[in-house]
C-alpha cells in the first residue's frame, strides 16, 4: 500500500502537471471504482484544480467551487501519468482523469478491486474521509504519546492504525520499529517514557528520510513504480537477508496479507517471534531463539557487529 512518503511523492509529481489546470473529464473504465457521486462526474468538467492534499493515505484533488476528487489507492492501486487522452490499460485500468497536458490513469493489480474514487461536495463532507490519525512529522512528543496510549495494541498495529497515526503502513512501520530497536509485538502500554521517545524520534526520522528521498526522485520523473520493497530499507522485504546493523538474518511474521519483518538480535533480544501458521505446525519444535533457529538451519550464529559500528542510513543506496 502506498504510504506517506509515496503519497507525498505523488503530490510532488502532480503539482506541476495538474495544479491550476482544468479537469476536462473523468473517464471510468470500471464503474465499481466510483463510490460516491455527489457531485456527479459531469459537474467536475472544466473546473480548475486549486489545491492538492493528503488525507491519511488518501490523495485529494481540490477543484474550484469546493468540489473534491478523493483517491484511495488501498493496497494495489497506482497512479500513472500518460499522454493526453490515453486509454486506461485493459484488465488493470480503473479510471482516467484528463487534463490539457496529460492524463492521470488509475490502475489496480490483481482481481480484488479495493481502490476507490469518491466525489465530494464541500469541505465539511471532505472531513468525513479523514481517519483522524496524528501527523507524526508535525506533532510533538506529548501528542504522539497520547495517540499511542489511546488504545491498547501491539506496536505494529498501533503504528499502522490510521485512526491513531496518519499515513504509516506495513513497510514503514517495520522500518520505524527497527530504527527504534523495539519488538513489533510489544504492547503500547508496556513502553516506558524513554522507549516512547525513541519510537517517536524513529518515526519522524524514517518518514523524513524516505519522504525526502522519494520527493527528490519525483521532481525529475513521475513515480511510476511505487513499491513497498525499496533498496535501502533495513528490514522490510528483507526476510533471510542480513540486518544492516548486526548481520543477523531478518525474520518475519506472516498474518493474512501482511508480513512483519524484524531483526531478532536488534529488536527482540534474540527471541524469534512465533509465526502463527508455522508455530502451530511445529509446536514444541518451534525455535525460540535466533541461535536455535540458526542451529536448525545448519549455520553458525552470526557474529555481533564490531564495537562502534555505525548504522547505515535507510536513505543511502546499497
Amino acid at each position: 500500500m502506498p504510504e506517506l512518503p509515496d503519497l507525498v511523492a505523488y503530490l510532488t509529481a502532480l503539482e506541476p502537471r495538474v495544479l491550476g489546470r482544468p479537469l476536462e473529464r473523468l473517464r471510468l473504465a470500471s464503474p465499481f471504482v466510483l463510490r460516491s457521486v455527489d457531485p456527479p462526474p459531469p459537474e467536475l468538467e472544466g473546473r480548475t484544480v486549486v489545491a492538492l492534499r493528503r488525507l491519511g493515505k488518501r490523495l485529494v484533488l481540490a477543484l474550484e467551487g469546493e468540489l473534491y476528487v478523493v483517491i484511495h489507492l488501498m493496497i494495489a492501486g497506482r497512479l500513472h501519468w500518460r499522454p493526453a487522452g490515453a486509454r486506461p490499460p485493459a484488465r488493470v485500468g480503473l479510471a482516467a482523469l484528463d487534463f490539457p497536458d496529460g492524463t492521470l490513469v488509475l490502475t489496480e493489480a490483481g482481481t480484488t478491486r479495493r481502490a476507490a474514487i469518491h466525489l465530494v461536495r464541500g469541505e465539511a463532507r471532505l472531513t468525513a474521509h479523514d481517519p483522524g490519525g496524528l501527523e507524526v512529522q508535525g506533532a510533538d512528543l506529548d501528542a504522539f504519546r497520547r495517540a499511542l496510549a489511546a488504545e491498547r495494541h501491539t506496536l505494529k498495529r498501533a503504528l499502522t492504525d490510521a485512526r491513531l497515526l496518519s499515513g504509516i503502513g506495513n513497510a514503514y512501520a517495520d522500518e520505524i520499529l527497527h530504527r527504534a530497536r523495539l519488538s513489533p509485538v510489544r504492547m503500547t502500554d508496556q513502553l516506558d517514557d524513554t522507549e516512547v521517545a525513541r519510537l517517536f524520534e524513529a518515526a519522524r526520522a524514517v518518514l523524513d528520510e524516505w519522504t525526502a528521498r522519494l520527493v527528490a526522485a519525483a521532481r525529475t520523473a513521475f513515480p511510476e513504480n511505487v513499491t513497498a520493497f525499496r533498496e535501502g530499507m533495513a528490514v522490510h522485504g528483507r526476510y533471510g537477508r542480513p540486518c544492516p546493523d548486526c548481520g543477523a538474518p531478518v525474520q518475519r511474521i506472516v498474518h493474512a496479507e501482511n508480513e512483519t519483518n524484524y531483526c531478532a538480535r536488534c529488536q527482540t533480544a534474540g527471541r524469534v517471534l512465533a509465526d502463527r501458521a508455522l508455530s502451530r505446525l511445529l509446536r514444541a519444535d518451534w525455535p525460540r531463539t535466533l541461535e536455535a533457529l540458526e542451529e536448525r538451519l545448519g549455520s553458525p550464529p552470526s557474529p555481533p557487529p564490531p564495537a562502534g559500528r555505525r548504522r547505515r542510513s535507510p536513505g543511502r543506496p546499497r
